[in-house]
């Protein structure tokens, strides 16, 4: 494997906090990330990397991969990348797009290794989620927290249940500030994230993701208050209505109490009486 330091002195760069540019130079971790796909019986075929850096991660993903596509936003990165992998790239083996990955057109992949640019992970994330592929994501420690909470601790919230929605979400490795150059000013941790079908039946996604946001934004509020509160949030005409039409025992929770599968039950209930303004 190409030595993580070595690739950035032959970039020629030095991470920068102010750009989200924190280069992982940890061999132990790097060797670690893709042997997390190992148990979720990924398909290798074609791996995605987002934020690929100067390429450390990406020397680790040819290794276990048919192809790789990596995105990488910083031109220059971009460059150097298309120049130390050179011969890969000749065999077919790597593509390098530069560019926004919230913003270029992503390849048809069979799973995701990365270590996300913090600053837009929840985007990157929420785009990658509905490609129902198998994902291991590197996000800073608290967001990785949040994302895996179950109902009824502090950290549980709209991000729990929107990524639960689509994957069974586990906080896999925490990873010490000192595994980058530069150390991030917090610890980061490694997320692993398996499709799967909900347990519980969503006519209309956005609608339902939007609904969840809403009454999280009142998470103290009981859930009576908080849909008559959030309805220029989720866009309901009639909240009235739902809040007549709901079970007295979900409308005394609260959002941080509620599972997903009983937000996608009221969330159901919204939308056959409360008269969404999309529908």
């Amino acid at each position: 494997m190409r030595d993580p330091d070595g690739l950035i002195a032959r970039a020629g760069v030095r991470g920068d906090p102010d750009r989200d540019q924190h280069f992982l130079v940890d061999d132990r971790v790097l060797d670690r990330l893709p042997t997390y796909l190992d148990e979720t019986d990924a398909d290798t075929s074609h791996l995605l990397e987002i934020g690929g850096g100067t390429g450390a991660l990406t020397d680790r993903l040819l290794a276990i991969g048919d192809e790789v596509t990596v995105v990488e936003r910083d031109r220059d990165l971009a460059a150097f990348l298309r120049e130390e992998f050179a011969g890969e790239i000749d065999a077919g083996e790597l593509t390098v797009i530069a560019g926004d990955a919230l913003e270029v057109d992503l390849p048809d992949f069979t799973a995701s290794v990365s270590n996300l640019p913090y600053g837009v992970s929840s985007e990157i994330a929420f785009r990658l989620f509905p490609e129902k592929q198998p994902l291991v994501m590197m996000f800073q420690q608290e967001f990785a927290e949040r994302m895996v909470a179950d109902p009824g601790t502090s950290e549980y919230g709209r991000l729990s249940v929107s990524s639960q929605h689509y994957a069974d979400v586990e906080l896999v490795e925490s990873i010490p500030k000192e595994a980058f150059s530069p150390p991030p000013a917090v610890q980061s941790a490694v997320v692993r994230a398996v499709p799967r079908d909900p347990d519980y039946a969503v006519e209309n996604e956005a609608f339902f993701l939007r609904f969840v946001k809403a009454l999280f934004t009142q998470r103290r509020k009981t859930i009576r208050n908080a849909i008559r509160n959030t309805a220029h949030i989720s866009g309901l005409a009639e909240p009235e209505a739902v809040v007549d039409a709901a079970d007295e025992d979900v409308l005394g929770k609260r959002a941080g109490a509620m599972a997903p599968a009983e937000f996608a039950a009221l969330a159901q209930l919204a939308r056959d009486v409360g008269e969404p303004a999309d529908e």
